[in-house]
């Protein structure tokens, strides 16, 4: 009779610890220049090297998202969902929600700005919904090249030569994941940011929000000063690695808000 009801007890304890339990966690991204907040077109910004730029585009790719715990383990956001494109044309591209997060503390982020060479390189069926050449991600991939934009910055600036529309453009198109069949720069970059002393608790059926602040005035001046002047065009360059590596450094965590 006792060892039945060892049994059923037993039974019964593992049943509650198979219930796991979910909140969700919201990346909010935060396009700004230094302390300003980021505004295309019309606005004027001044860089390390002094010279006045206005953006006209500013969109990168987000992917390979992990939420670090205190005890150094990750949670890992199942890969197919883990792909996201934010625009500052888009108001509604720079809130990333992650659903069905594990309830827990996480005391930081990392994530890969850029498209991974695996996704890269699979068919076109396993490149849907933000990665969509046809889609969501038309203009951010190379079919002469066969791979991914992982960020577009363009705009104007008196510094950048005058085209044949009488306008004075400047354009950093970074790519390159190392190469398919031959080798090439690799410009992903993986960011690790810390929460700072206090945890985002993930509750059941809860919302965190996190804010990320991506500085755009990092692309210039960042670990390389670069110049618009000197380096009006980049896309498949040696100078294409230096803006990837001062990008790198562009991303800070800002507020964290639990509703």
């Amino acid at each position: 009779m006792s060892l039945l009801f060892c049994v059923c007890v037993l039974v019964a304890c593992q049943k509650e610890a198979v219930e796991p339990k979910y909140g969700t966690v919201q990346l909010k991204f935060d396009n700004i220049v230094g302390a300003q907040d980021l505004k295309m077109d019309n606005t004027t910004y001044t860089n390390g090297s002094g010279e006045a730029f206005s953006v006209t585009k500013f969109d990168y790719f987000v992917s390979n998202i992990k939420l670090q715990k205190a005890d150094g383990s990750a949670y890992v956001v199942p890969q197919d969902s883990s792909y996201f494109l934010i625009s500052e044309g888009q108001l509604s591209s720079q809130t990333v929600s992650l659903h069905h997060i594990p309830v827990d503390n996480y005391t930081g982020i990392t994530f890969v700005v850029g498209v991974d060479s695996l996704r890269n390189t699979m068919g076109i069926e396993k490149r849907t919904g933000a990665l969509d050449p046809a889609g969501t991600a038309a203009g951010m991939y190379w079919d002469w090249n066969s791979g991914y934009i992982f960020l577009k910055l363009e705009g104007t600036s008196p510094k950048a030569p005058t085209n044949a529309t009488s306008r004075q453009n400047f354009m950093y198109h970074v790519g390159l994941f190392g190469g398919y069949k031959a080798r090439t720069i690799n410009n992903l970059k993986t960011i690790q940011l810390m929460f700072g002393s206090a945890p985002a608790r993930v509750a059941e059926k809860g919302t965190v929000g996190v804010q990320i602040k991506a500085d755009v005035l990092k692309l210039f001046d960042g670990v390389k000063p670069l110049s618009i002047a000197a380096n009006p065009d980049v896309m498949v360059s040696p100078v294409s690695a230096d803006i990837a590596n001062n990008y790198a450094t562009m991303f800070s965590v800002g507020t964290i808000q639990v509703d």
